[in-house]
């Protein structure tokens, strides 16, 4: 498998000749200019991960690109008329031979008093786990995690006590765009984790990493 970190919640992942883009949002541009992508990932609705006028953009650029996601967003695809297949919490499929899982009903809790969305995070090929806006737990083992680090709905606390508790052998920061300056928050998680066995690398936005 190899990951490009584009920015945020923006990956390009290559598994079996088959190019997944996740979560195209408003802050990252390098998926706006890709080609070649088979299929297309996408979390929840919040424009961090699903902004709208880029998903044009990529489906431009690969018309033949089938977009997988939830309820919630597919309910704004079909707005724009954009085709979608549906996949959430409990429900596999086969894409592109490539195996897809999703896991999770809605998004981490930011304030009582704001509206919780569906988020659905994806198990990719049965080896990366990436949960989206959520700390979700999917119960089975996880070989490599995209873990979330810094956000209006969390602490890093939070994401360390995820990570120890899905025990990946590689887990990777995203949802960092939203930092001035990620440093702190990148060397703090192996501190804790690289003693528990648990790897923490940090992806160089867009540099291809082999795991």
């Amino acid at each position: 498998m190899k990951i490009t970190k584009l920015g945020h919640c923006c990956l390009l992942i290559e598994e079996q000749g088959v190019r997944i883009l996740t979560d195209p949002g408003n802050y990252s541009t390098a998926q706006d200019e890709l080609k070649n992508i088979d299929l297309i990932l996408i979390t929840h609705e919040h424009q961090d991960h699903f902004h709208l006028a880029s998903l044009k953009l990529v489906r431009q650029n690969n018309p033949a690109a089938k977009i997988v996601t939830n309820a919630a967003v597919g309910a704004l695809l079909a707005k724009e008329n954009i085709p979608f297949s549906l996949l959430a919490d409990g429900q596999k499929a086969t894409e592109r031979r490539i195996k897809l899982e999703g896991f999770g009903r809605e998004h981490a809790l930011m304030h009582a008093a704001l509206p919780l969305v569906q988020n659905t995070g994806y198990f990719i090929a049965e080896r990366l786990f990436y949960p989206g806006d959520a700390f979700t737990n999917p119960n089975r083992a996880v070989e490599i995690l995209a873990l979330p680090v810094a956000g209006p709905w969390m602490k890093l606390s939070e994401a360390i006590d995820y990570a120890l508790a899905l025990k990946p052998k590689l887990c990777f920061p995203v949802h960092d765009a939203i930092l001035k300056d990620p440093g702190p928050v990148h060397f703090r998680p192996p501190q804790v984790l690289t003693p528990a066995g648990i790897e923490f690398q940090v992806f160089e936005l867009g540099k291809e990493y082999e795991v």
